[in-house]
């Protein structure tokens, strides 16, 4: 009994975390549309992180000055 009453309890929890009891957005176009912009604002920035984070942002220094070629 115990354990059933702790099995509901985890279900229940975990469908009200991941939005089926209470929607996660509101229902209103509007608002729902800035709320969704605001939670893929930070998923926005993945690219740019990526690239600091390998240096693909920076210019490449193993490249050789380019020189004239002619006499001076």
């Amino acid at each position: 009994m115990r354990t059933r009453f702790g099995i509901a309890l985890v279900v229940m929890l975990a469908a009200a975390q991941i939005g089926c009891i209470f929607p996660i957005y509101s229902s209103s176009p509007d608002v729902r549309a800035r709320q969704l912009i605001f939670a893929s604002e930070s998923y926005r920035h993945v690219p740019e992180i990526w690239e600091r984070i390998w240096g693909l942002d920076m210019p490449d220094v193993a490249t050789p000055y380019r020189t004239h070629g002619g006499v001076i």
